[in-house]
Parts: C-alpha cells; sequence; structure tokens
C-alpha cells in the first residue's frame, strides 16, 4: 500500500513523516524544506509512505509543488494522507478540496491541535468528515499526542470515497460535465481521473496543461480559450472559498474557558522589530559560534586531538613497524591518512554543537523570524525574504542550500540566489577555520569565525545588487511567510536533526577525505625523481611554488598552503587534511605552531577570506549545472568566486598591511 503525505508549509507534516516512519526526515520551520520525496515505511506494517513537499495549492508557482502535481498525474496513491495546521484550517483546507476532488481515499488530519486550543478554539469532526466525505483525525505530532490512532488508521485497507462534488455555477458545471464525458468516451480516462483533470485545466494549472497538451487531450485542448475567457478560474476559486465559509461556519466552536495564547505575538514584537531584529539575529548567531569555537566545541575538539595523534597514531605505528612494514607505507597510513583524516576529524565536536545550536532555532520556530527579518534589506537587491532561506540552508551545506532555492517563484530570482548561495560559507569549511583562528586569534575565535560567516552574506547580497541591475530588475516578488507558534525544542528532535546535519561530514572522513589524504601524501612524497625524503622536492611543492607568484599579493606565500587550497576545489575539507600532511604535522597543535611561523595575523585572515570566496566545491559546482540546466552558469559561478575571492583578499591584505604593518 502507497500512503502520500500531502500539506501546506508549516503543518507539522514531516514532524509528523518522522512519527509514523523508521526513517528520518530533515524538518524546519520554513517553506521548502522538503525539496524532494521522502520515503519510508510505516513502523507496524509494510505501506510505504512519501512526504511530498509542502505546498499551498496544487496549481504551481516553484519547482516544489511541481513535483506534487505531477505525483499526482503519474500515481494514485492507495491512501492521501492531508496534515493541515488545525489553527490554519482556512487556508489549508484551499488544498483539501484540490485533493479531495481527485477522488483518492483520503484521511484528514489536523495536526497541532494544541495551537487550536490555545486560541480557544475547536472544531466538530463529524461535521468535517459530513461536510467533506472523508474521515478526520486530529494529532499533535511534536508530542506524540492522537499519532497512535492515526498510525492504526493507515494500517486499515482504506474505504472507497466518492470525489467531492462541489456546487460550481451552472456555466462551470455544465463544461466539467462536457469535457468529463468526452474524455472518458474517447479516451477511455477513469470519470474520476477524466473529472478532476478538466477542473485543474479549467484552473489554469500549468502542470496539468502542459499534460494535457502532451498527451493531445482535444476536448480540453480546444475549450482553453473558451474557459480563459469566461474566467473559470476566478468562479472556481470563489466557490472554493464560499465552501469553506460554510464549513468553517458549521464545523467551528468557541471554547469559553480557554484564551488565545499571546506569548508569540509579545516575543514577536521584539524579534521582529524593524530595528531590533537583525541585531537579535546577529547575536544569536554570536552565541553559536561561542558556544562552537569558545566554550564547548573547541575543549571537546582538542580533547579528541590528543586522542588521535596520541595513542591511535602511537598504536598504530608501532604495530606497523612490528608486522614489518616498508618505511613509505608507515609513512602513507601515519603521515597520510591518519593525520589527514584525523586532522579534519577533531573538529568533528564543533560542527556538532554548531549543528545543534541551528536545530534548535529551527524546531522552536525562530528560523521563519530570521526570513523576515532579512526581508527588507533583500528586497534592496531584487529579491525577498524567501531567497535568504536558502543562503541560510547554505551555512550546513552549499548544494541543499542551492536545492533549496527550488522554492523560488520567479525565474531570475531562482537564478540569482542559486549563483550567490556557494558564497555562504559551509560546515566543511569549518575545519580550517578552527585552524586558522586558534593559531592567530586564539583570544577571539568565534568573533573572527562570525566576521567571516558575515563577509559571505555581505559578497552575497552586494553580487545579487550586481545581478539585479545586469537583469534590470526593478521589483521582487512579495514575500509571505507563516510564522508557526515557538516550541519548546524537543531532545530527539534535536539529537536527530544534528545528527543529520553532521552525518555527511562524517561520511566524506570516510570517502573524499581519505582520498584526498592519499592524493596529498602521494603528491608530498614523490617528484620526478621518485620516491623524495625532501618534500620540497617533491610534486606538492612544484605546484605551489609554481603558483606562489600569483597569490604572493595576499600574503599566501608558501607551497604547502598553495598545495592545500588547489585540492579545497575537491572538497574544502580536504584543505586541513592537505596541511597535515605536507606539514608533516603529528597534531592539531603542531600544525598550528607551523602555521604560526609561516604568515602574518593579516595574511590568515586574508587568508580565511580566500577560502570562504574562491571555487566552489565540485558538488557544489555539478548542482548549479543541475539546477540551472546550464553549463555557462556553472563556469561563471567558477570564474565569478576565483576573481571576487582574489580582489577581496588582496585588499584585506594589503589594506592590513598598511594599517597594522
Amino acid at each position: 500500500m502507497e500512503i502520500a503525505l500531502i500539506g501546506n508549509p508549516n503543518t507539522g507534516k514531516t514532524t509528523l513523516f518522522n512519527s509514523l516512519t523508521n526513517n528520518y526526515a530533515t524538518t524546519g520551520n520554513w517553506t521548502g524544506v522538503t525539496v524532494a520525496q521522502k520515503i519510508g515505511k510505516l513502523k507496524h506494517a509494510t505501506a510505504k509512505v512519501i512526504d511530498l513537499p509542502g505546498v499551498y495549492s496544487l496549481t504551481p508557482l516553484t519547482k516544489d509543488e511541481e513535483v506534487v502535481t505531477l505525483y499526482l498525474l503519474d500515481h494514485q496513491p492507495d491512501l492521501i494522507l492531508n496534515v493541515t495546521n488545525a489553527s490554519q484550517l482556512k487556508r489549508n483546507l484551499l488544498l483539501t478540496l484540490e485533493v479531495r476532488e481527485f477522488g483518492q481515499p483520503m484521511i484528514l488530519n489536523l495536526n497541532m491541535i494544541d495551537d487550536l486550543k490555545r486560541q480557544g478554539q475547536a472544531y466538530d469532526f463529524t461535521t468535517l468528515s459530513h461536510l467533506l466525505g472523508c474521515p478526520v483525525m486530529a494529532t499533535n505530532a511534536r508530542n506524540q499526542d492522537g499519532v497512535k490512532e492515526l498510525d492504526h488508521a493507515l494500517q486499515n485497507e482504506p474505504a472507497p470515497l466518492a470525489p467531492l462534488d462541489l456546487d460550481y455555477p451552472p456555466m462551470v458545471k455544465q463544461a466539467i460535465r462536457q469535457a468529463t464525458e468526452a474524455l472518458v468516451e474517447k479516451y477511455e480516462l477513469p470519470a474520476s481521473t477524466a473529472r478532476w483533470l478538466t477542473i485543474q485545466y479549467m484552473n489554469q494549472n500549468k502542470v496539468v496543461r502542459r499534460a494535457v497538451a502532451f498527451r493531445n487531450l482535444q476536448p480540453l485542448l480546444k475549450m482553453r480559450a473558451y474557459y480563459d475567457a469566461q474566467h473559470f478560474e476566478e468562479k472556481i476559486f470563489n466557490t472554493r472559498l464560499d465552501f469553506i465559509e460554510t464549513i468553517l461556519a458549521s464545523a467551528k466552536k468557541n471554547l469559553g474557558d480557554q484564551k488565545p495564547k499571546e506569548f508569540s505575538n509579545k516575543v514577536d514584537k521584539i524579534i521582529t522589530n524593524p530595528i531590533l531584529g537583525l541585531p537579535i539575529f546577529a547575536l544569536i548567531f554570536l552565541l553559536i559560534f561561542e558556544l562552537s569555537f569558545d566554550w564547548i566545541g573547541t575543549p571537546l575538539s582538542d580533547a579528541l586531538d590528543s586522542f588521535i595523534s596520541g595513542p591511535v597514531s602511537t598504536t598504530v605505528s608501532h604495530w606497523l613497524i612490528v608486522a614489518g612494514a616498508l618505511p613509505p607505507l608507515r609513512s602513507l597510513v601515519v603521515n597520510g591518512i591518519i593525520a589527514g583524516v584525523g586532522g579534519v576529524l577533531v573538529f568533528v565536536p564543533q560542527i556538532v554543537v554548531l549543528f545543534a545550536c541551528i536545530s534548535i532555532l529551527e524546531d522552536s520556530g525562530y528560523m521563519a523570524r530570521a526570513a523576515l527579518v532579512t526581508d527588507r534589506i533583500m528586497q534592496t537587491i531584487g529579491l525577498n525574504g524567501k531567497s535568504f532561506i536558502p543562503l541560510i540552508i547554505g551555512f550546513g551545506c552549499n548544494v541543499t542550500g542551492i536545492m533549496a532555492a527550488r522554492t523560488i517563484e520567479q525565474p531570475k530570482e531562482r537564478l540569482v540566489t542559486t549563483l550567490i548561495s556557494p558564497f555562504m560559507s559551509c560546515s566543511a569549511r569549518l575545519p580550517i577555520y578552527s585552524l586558522v583562528v586558534a593559531a592567530f586569534f586564539p583570544k577571539h575565535q568565534a568573533l573572527v569565525v562570525l566576521s567571516i560567516y558575515f563577509l559571505g552574506i555581505v559578497v552575497a547580497l552586494a553580487v545579487a545588487k550586481g545581478y539585479q541591475l545586469f537583469f534590470h530588475t526593478t521589483d521582487s516578488s512579495v514575500f509571505i511567510v507563516e510564522l508557526p507558534e515557538y516550541h519548546l525544542p524537543r531532545f530527539d528532535v534535536i539529537w536527530q536533526g544534528t545528527w543529520d546535519k553532521s552525518k555527511g561530514f562524517i561520511r566524506k572522513a570516510g570517502t573524499v577525505i581519505f582520498a584526498g589524504s592519499v592524493l596529498i601524501w602521494l603528491m608530498s612524497s614523490f617528484g620526478v625523481s621518485g620516491f623524495v625524503t625532501d618534500p620540497t622536492k617533491s610534486f606538492a611543492a612544484n605546484l605551489g611554488q609554481g603558483l606562489a607568484p600569483i597569490l604572493a599579493p595576499l600574503g599566501i606565500t608558501h607551497w604547502q598552503v598553495i598545495s592545500a587550497l588547489f585540492t579545497g576545489v575537491l572538497a574544502k575539507e580536504v584543505i586541513t587534511s592537505s596541511m597535515m600532511v605536507m606539514f608533516h604535522a603529528t597534531n592539531q597543535a603542531a600544525l598550528i605552531g607551523a602555521l604560526g611561523t609561516y604568515m602574518t595575523p593579516v595574511a590568515a585572515y586574508a587568508l580565511l577570506a580566500f577560502i570562504l570566496l574562491y571555487s566552489p566545491c565540485f558538488a557544489t559546482l555539478g548542482t548549479i549545472k543541475q539546477e540551472t540546466g546550464s553549463t555557462k552558469w556553472m563556469l561563471w559561478s567558477l570564474a565569478l568566486s576565483l576573481m571576487i575571492a582574489y580582489v577581496v583578499a588582496a585588499v584585506i591584505y594589503l589594506g592590513g598591511t598598511l594599517i597594522f604593518g
């Protein structure tokens, strides 16, 4: 059995999916967190559950919304679970009516029922079920209330349901009937499918219209001009809206002993204040970086570094000697693999703390406010707050941030957001940040890293402004965001969200970073004459020395650092492991000491800026090509990043040298 979860954004749909299935999917409180289908199985049955992207309507405006309509065109799920926000039912029911007209068995789920009760309201489920013609069940997925009962209902064989038959105006009803009969007679479509296709076609659903044109369904194609001229779309919408008003008037009940909860509104007056909003946003992220780089993350990283560079490295070296391994092999394992991979893994505690803090912000409901706070700034560059959401996601990984840009309706805004996303500082850059700030700014680590993050945001906004001028964009689309109620973060959601974000980094340690460490060891251990004991005669030294004159204006002159930057195009995590190998450092402290002798603090900050801005990694470049459908934009992104990185780093180094000497 196949069950499809369909609902508006911010209805707790994905949280419910996580509760019902054995699979965990990323959750968050902003539009577009689910950018592809998530598939799981019910915990106590074999039924397959598909979590579709959150949409407001089957008439798509974004790539995400197209996924849902295309799914319904190509599939006939055995059961549809329509998840709604009980406290926002009026808006949610617009999608519900479209799904009910589809005609498949459906359960209407009123989630977040606790928020409705806090507003002093309730619904008569019997009345709702009668008017909509489907079962209605209530849950509070965050606290698992009602989830068990819903799970049992999903395990039962769904009962067939007749499609919802709304009382459209006579001319619309007649047109629906005529087109449906023609589709059934000429193309042998099921009556319910033909009727749903007709209504969606009249409603100017562009995905359905493309499908109808592809299948050459003449009964609809030849009537398109008539449907549009008679404003059938407007008539259909008004009929649905009137029916929703009837439902709410019949089913809503006021609870006299309950009072609406005003906590969220009171907090929002401060958090989203036009003047205080941005400083609060900056302070929150400063606190996050203090926790990650000073108070919790760094002590844990130091302890892990001592363990890997001490007992682990010494024990492996001892057993290799006992086994009679040749010196090159011992060097590869100890100085290449353990030093390289271990040199990156020691930063996992800092990354876990950072992602835990971000998960808390997501689960509490703050992230939607962050998008709202930044909307005014985004408007000045031809974008809006919705574009800031992919940029925030890019703090975890630029690839997922770029994919999240699918939720943006306007093609030019989506393209610009995709092209500026690589300037966001992803988690892959954190290890090298940690290394450099520990070496040159030990007393101000969090502040320096925060400044680098904000530098990325400033550059991204400046580039976006340039694109606005290039594309001659004068107006941006309107940004509408639903602010969810504030919630006390749940430990299991925080833990699983942190693990979901961190596991990709850890997985890379066993794949990309491992391969990069071996590659760098080979480059630094072999030269034109074969195996070398003097690294200055290696291939890595030749590469670094050849590029040194180009990077000298940035204060980057040593071949080890330059060769490490070259490998960062593969993946930014490899920069740290490359430095560990090429500096022959056995632990983090040794590498910090080595770096401190090779450059000044000003050059170190210029290096951080260059790492932030220069070439996106291969995975990001591939995603840009995939999302834009153009190799040209991918190559442009690569070239522009290199140019901006070079100019910004040069300005920082030359300006800093003039000021500080």
